[in-house]
């Protein structure tokens, strides 16, 4: 059996039993690449088992160090706090009632403004569980007491906050922009996901309409022009966040990493100052959740940066394509092969490892077949946005059941139709590449 073979069975195997045994995932990734690295140090190359540990140990330590040591995941942490500033600050219900003049006169219009604000605030915190802590807050019980099942409410927010993931800005992209490397700037994945992130939105739109009409969900009244202004006037200094940001990357007036701290800036702007939502004495307490946050993703980052490392020098991912390869030269089929492990990932993985892991497994088989790299990386993060909302691992699901105060036993039938329509957006996005590169072209970023 070929050494890359083996390094690949001793990674997967060692890092499934440490995951089984309920190790943390971080420590699961760092553990299973020092042993991959020990064996292809030490038996794989007849070296002394203490060499071969004295140099695992150094390598793994020196690729974390250095794995994180980048720029670019300074965003990471302004996005976190910025996001903790947003779900607290009284943004949610600003964003609301906005959106419940634009679209709650219809049937089932609560479901609608759900969805619709969710899109609104992912574009602001770049965060799923910010919008389900923010949005589905003030969302669910207002729909609990108008009379939709509590079920559906939750449904509707759990897959509606995922759009946040896609619709700029994005933590997630920045760490599969780092991953992905040259010729993927985080620029260019944020406005990849505009439209993905709205094709995702329509779709929930689509089967919230169906169900309610089906329900009989009532609708609100109609807005007035001068409701829909006002209310436009109320949630107006909250999308102007979108316009800073967005607008000072374009402008050339800061860098993606810079627009993170100035959405934090503005977030306390008007949390602390303007809507006096946020006490003085409550900020303590939000840095230090926005620290544990980003400290668990940073570790990630780093024991799959190793990880990544030992899996290029064991030619794990030549090995990986060859095998796909191997099975069929269509692009179609593979594409529908690696969906189905992503979807399967997703189940079992939260989003951050997932896409440091399997980037540079899948990448080269797709750029092999004349993929662009955003357009897969647009694929995969619209995949594992549907594993966030399903158990064991689901964290927007455990999130959103705790907010609307039900059970996911009881959430999962109701969850089902959305599903689909998830799936549906992801076979759309995945075999229409221009959604994805459509925008970062007009733009030159490509």
């Amino acid at each position: 059996m070929e050494t890359s073979t083996i390094s690949v069975i001793i990674l997967t195997v060692s890092f499934i039993i440490f995951l089984a045994i309920n190790v943390p995932v971080a420590v699961s990734i760092g553990l299973s690449a020092f042993i991959t690295c020990l064996y292809a140090l030490g038996p794989a190359k007849g070296a002394s088992i203490i060499s071969a540990v004295s140099s695992s140990s150094d390598i793994v330590a020196l690729e974390m160090a250095t794995g994180i040591d980048s720029f670019s995941l300074l965003a990471i942490p302004f996005f976190v706090l910025a996001g903790l500033f947003m779900a607290r600050g009284g943004i949610a219900r600003r964003l609301i009632d906005f959106a419940s003049t634009l679209v709650g006169r219809f049937t089932g219009g609560l479901a609608y403004i759900n969805i619709l604000t969710c899109m609104f605030f992912g574009a602001l915190s770049g965060s799923s569980i910010a919008a389900v802590s923010g949005v589905g807050g003030c969302m669910i019980p207002e729909m609990n007491r108008k009379g939709y099942d509590k079920n559906f409410n939750v449904a509707v927010t759990t897959t509606a906050a995922t759009t946040g993931l896609l619709i700029p800005p994005s933590n997630i992209m920045i760490v599969y922009a780092l991953i992905a490397g040259s010729g993927v700037s985080i620029i260019a994945m944020f406005m990849a996901g505009i439209l993905p992130g709205i094709v995702t939105g329509l779709f929930l739109m689509i089967v919230a309409g169906i169900i309610s009409k089906k329900r009989h969900y009532g609708t609100g009244d109609k807005a007035t022009f001068l409701q829909m202004l006002k209310a436009f006037k109320g949630a107006f200094l909250s999308l102007l966040l979108i316009v800073i940001v967005m607008g000072g990357i374009f402008g050339g007036v800061f860098t993606a990493t810079e627009a993170a701290a100035v959405a934090v800036l503005y977030a306390f702007f008007l949390s602390v100052i303007v809507y006096r939502e946020i006490k003085i004495r409550e900020i303590p307490g939000i840095l230090l959740q926005a620290g544990i946050t980003t400290s668990v993703v940073m570790l990630l980052i780093g024991a799959s940066i190793a990880m990544s490392w030992v899996m290029t020098i064991e030619n794990i991912p030549q090995t990986v394509s060859n095998a796909l390869i191997a099975l069929s030269s269509s692009k179609i089929v593979i594409l529908l092969i690696i969906n189905a492990v992503l979807l399967f990932v997703g189940l079992f993985m939260d989003m951050t490892p997932a896409v440091l892991i399997f980037t540079p497994i899948f990448l080269p088989v797709m750029m092999e077949l004349g993929m662009e790299k955003i357009h897969f990386g647009i694929i995969m993060i619209t995949n594992l946005c549907i594993g966030i909302c399903t158990p064991p691992v689901g964290t927007c699901l455990f999130v959103a059941c705790g907010v609307g105060e039900t059970t996911i036993s009881k959430v999962l039938p109701s969850m089902i139709p959305f599903f689909i329509a998830m799936v549906a957006a992801l076979l759309l996005i995945t075999y229409i590449p221009q959604l994805s590169l459509i925008i970062p072209q007009l733009l030159g970023l490509m």
